[in-house]
């Protein structure tokens, strides 16, 4: 149980973080587009990592000078270039509709969306496979698999509360104000997270 409420505890304090997956979720969560299988998508495409990680992917990757520079820079790469997007945002004076007026798209493409942004964010393979991956993999075996299940936990009740909350709460979430704030917490982030990789943080 304690390895299993440590994974819960790492896994959540890095989800938690507003990124380029969270904001994504909420924003088809606030439009009300495919919130099911985004949070299904993006719930999955954690484990998948996360399992990978403490399986010893995090171990191999630690071990390559090589991987790492690539997973540094390409990184800080993607995150300059979302941060300065989310902040680009707050020049407009749009907000994100929720009377259904925003263009439909289809699950296909839903799932691709959420698939380049969880996949394309070498960050995320930082967290799953990098961090977690290296903290579960030094358990002994038999609780690597508890230490995972707590990780999964915390991605699980994360994307359900942001996807199908935000979902709810449209109506307030989609005010100009509302969204700026949230593209400006992102970008922020986004700019603070490239900044502390490219420093070597």
């Amino acid at each position: 149980m304690n390895t299993y409420l440590n994974g819960l505890g790492l896994g959540a304090s890095l989800i938690m973080a507003i990124g380029a997956q969270n904001a994504h979720v909420l924003r088809m969560g606030i439009q009300r587009q495919h919130v099911l299988l985004t949070v299904a998508a993006c719930i999955a495409i954690d484990a998948v990592l996360i399992g990978i990680g403490v399986a010893g992917g995090g171990s191999l990757i630690q071990d390559s000078p090589i991987a790492l520079t690539a997973a540094r820079w390409g990184g800080a790469a993607f995150l300059l270039w979302y941060g300065l997007r989310s902040w680009r945002g707050l020049l407009r004076s749009s907000s994100l509709d929720a009377t259904g007026e925003t263009v439909r798209i289809s699950a296909r493409a839903a799932l691709a969306s959420v698939a380049a942004m969880s996949l394309l964010n070498p960050h995320v393979y930082l967290d799953t496979v990098v961090l977690l991956g290296s903290i579960g993999g030094s358990y002994p075996a038999p609780e690597r698999v508890h230490f995972a299940g707590g990780a999964i936990t915390a991605s699980l009740l994360w994307f359900s509360l942001i996807g199908f909350g935000s979902a709810r709460c449209a109506a307030l979430l989609s005010r100009p104000l509302a969204w700026k704030c949230i593209e400006a917490l992102t970008g922020a982030t986004m700019l603070a997270i490239a900044a502390s990789l490219i420093l070597g943080g």
